[in-house]
C-alpha cells in the first residue's frame, strides 16, 4: 500500500546548522533526498511532508523557504512543508508572511526543549490560534509527561488543527504505559487534535523496536483517536537510532496486518491529504 511519510527530516550541514545534533553522533552528517530515497526503498512511499529540523534560530525562515522551493520539483515528492516558528515572539505573523508558499502546510515549535510555561503564555497561544485562520496546522512535539500542557494548548486554540507527533512522546524504555494511556485518551477527546504514529522506534529499548514492543503504543493511540484522526510518519533519520526506515514500515505492517484496507488507507494516505490539505 502506498503511503505518505508525514514526518520526513532532511539534514544538510553546511547549508544549515543543527545545534542539537551534537548529542547524537549517528545523526551527524548529511541526510538528504538521495539518502532518504535509498532508505525508503521497499516502503512504498509515494510522497512526503518535510518536517523542520530545529535549525539554529536565525536560519528558521531560510530552512522553510529552501524546502518549499524543493517541493516545486515533482521529482522530489515533497508534498508539503512544516516550518519551524517561534509563536512566543512578537514577529510571528511577519515570519509567516515571509515564508508564505503554496507548499507551506503548518508550523512546529519543539516544546520538550523549552520550559512548559512557554506554551502557556498569552502571546504564544494567541499566535497559534491565528494558524487556524490561515489554514495552517501546528505539530505538537512534547514528552508524555507534558501531554496535559498540550491538551491545554489545544483547548485554548479550538480553531487550529493540531497534530500530536510521535504518539505523544512516550518513554517506552521506562514503561510508563498507564499514565501515558490516560493522557492520550484525554487529549484525543479534542476534535481539533490528530495523532501521528511516528517516532516510537527511537524511544524503544535498543534493539527492541519490534511489533511486540511497539504494538500497545500503536494500538492504544489509534483506539483513542480513531481511524479518521491518525497519520503515519517515518521520522527518518531519527528512526535509524534504533533500526531502519524499512524496519519501521515492516513492523507497523505486522502490527496492522489484520486491519481493513480502508483503515490502513486512512492512516497511510487519505488522512494526511485531508488534515495537511495536500
Amino acid at each position: 500500500m502506498e503511503r505518505i511519510d508525514t514526518h520526513q527530516h532532511l539534514l544538510l550541514p553546511g547549508t544549515f546548522n543543527y545545534p542539537w545534533v551534537s548529542d547524537f553522533e549517528p545523526l551527524q552528517g548529511r541526510f538528504g533526498l538521495e539518502k532518504y530515497g535509498a532508505a525508503a526503498k521497499g516502503c512504498s512511499i509515494s510522497g512526503s511532508i518535510f518536517m523542520e529540523v530545529d535549525v539554529e534560530e536565525g536560519q528558521i525562515a531560510d530552512e522553510a523557504r529552501y524546502f518549499c522551493r524543493l517541493s516545486e520539483d515533482p521529482a522530489n515528492r515533497i508534498q508539503g512543508v512544516i516550518a519551524g516558528g517561534r509563536p512566543e515572539g512578537p514577529d510571528f505573523q511577519k515570519h509567516l508572511d515571509n515564508i508564505a508558499h503554496a507548499s507551506l502546510k503548518g508550523i512546529r515549535r519543539v516544546l520538550h526543549v523549552v520550559p512548559d510555561e512557554l506554551s502557556e503564555a498569552p502571546d504564544f497561544r494567541s499566535h497559534v490560534a491565528t494558524l487556524g485562520k490561515q489554514n495552517l496546522t501546528f505539530d505538537i512535539c512534547v514528552r508524555a509527561d507534558q501531554l496535559a500542557m498540550a491538551t491545554a494548548l489545544a483547548d485554548a486554540c479550538p480553531d487550529t488543527q493540531f497534530i500530536l507527533d510521535h504518539c505523544g512522546g512516550p518513554a517506552i524504555d521506562k514503561a510508563a504505559f498507564e499514565s501515558w494511556k490516560e493522557a492520550i485518551e484525554e487529549i484525543a477527546r479534542r476534535d481539533n487534535v490528530a495523532a501521528k504514529i511516528s517516532g516510537i522506534p527511537a524511544s524503544a529499548p535498543s534493539g527492541m523496536a519490534d511489533a511486540r514492543t511497539l504494538r500497545p503504543w500503536v494500538e492504544n493511540t489509534i483506539e483513542a483517536f480513531g481511524w479518521d484522526r491518525v497519520l503515519w510518519g517515518g521520522d527518518w533519520p531519527v528512526c535509524t537510532l534504533n533500526g531502519t526506515l524499512l524496519d519501521w514500515c515492516r513492523t507497523l505492517d505486522e502490527i496492522l496486518v489484520s486491519e481493513s484496507t480502508q483503515n490502513r488507507q486512512k492512516l497511510f494516505n487519505s488522512n494526511a491529504q485531508r488534515i495537511y490539505r495536500l
